[in-house]
């Protein structure tokens, strides 16, 4: 049985991180698991649950809540008639194959190359967030044919790796391809389902080496039931946050953030 302290003390980190998540998500229009993640890793890690496998274990309980949220979220979202279900229907294959794969990938990396990943491709993200701009394109439609082939594995490869769902490379990506910012978050929604399913699924199979008390497969059952009922309680704040400031600054200062997040990231990956 682990000590009750440590026990409490991570119960304790674990509602901050939630509720810290769950206003994020409403302001922002991020998803969770790009900060559910390396807040994962650092109160794990702190803790003395530093196994070679770590890293697994942030990123499968990250996609877990992200099944429920982003159910959530594009059940809402398709009640106001925002999602696309063409641009669903058609990439949801590619991106499921992208999640699978990625997942046994993640399996098979050690915790230190993950986190080298996350640092590398959080940095793309925060640099994109801070200074992407909304009329950059890249074509007038979603691509078809070889294009969504290739692409719509890599959305779901990659947010694998990330331990995140389809917004952070789903909306630029659709948004660069002409399709309106809120049809672009409603269907990148969907996208997380996608992702975060197949994935789940494989990450409960896993067996890890030194991972934290009540843990199924690579998947925390402590963190997931906390960071949930955070996220319900303190999204509809941050919903309310969004309305009553200007979200363009706020989303400068979160790619600040977020670039600083992943570069101590890989930094620690780089053993410095």
């Amino acid at each position: 049985m682990p000590d009750t302290g440590l026990l409490l003390q991570m119960l304790a980190l674990l509602v901050v991180i939630g509720g810290v998540a769950g206003v994020l998500a409403g302001m922002l229009g991020v998803g969770g698991g790009i900060v559910l993640v390396p807040a994962f890793f650092y109160t794990f890690q702190t803790l003395g649950y530093d196994g070679p496998q770590l890293m697994q274990v942030c990123l499968a309980t990250s996609l877990a809540t992200i099944v429920v949220t982003s159910m959530r979220s594009v059940l809402s979202h398709n009640k106001k008639g925002a999602v696309d279900w063409d641009i669903l229907r058609t990439w949801a294959p590619g991106i499921a194959i992208g999640a699978v794969v990625g997942m046994f990938v993640a399996a098979s990396l050690r915790s230190v190359t993950l986190q080298a990943l996350f640092g590398v491709l959080g940095i793309v993200i925060g640099l994109y967030m801070g200074f992407g701009r909304a009329d950059w394109r890249l074509g007038q439609a979603m691509p078809r044919g070889v294009k969504r082939a290739v692409l719509s594995p890599s959305v779901g490869f990659l947010s694998v790796l990330m331990g995140i769902g389809g917004g952070s490379f789903g909306v630029p990506l659709m948004s660069l391809f002409n399709t309106p910012i809120h049809r672009a978050v409603a269907t990148a929604a969907g996208f997380g389902v996608i992702i975060a399913v197949p994935a789940v699924i494989g990450f409960v199979f896993m067996s890890i080496e030194g991972a934290p008390p009540f843990t199924l497969g690579a998947v925390n059952l402590v963190a997931f039931t906390i960071v949930i009922c955070m996220t319900l309680i303190t999204a509809p704040v941050g919903v309310k946050l969004a309305h009553a400031m200007d979200p363009k600054p706020l989303k400068r200062v979160f790619a600040v953030f977020l670039t600083l997040v992943a570069l101590n990231m890989l930094r620690k990956a780089l053993g410095y």
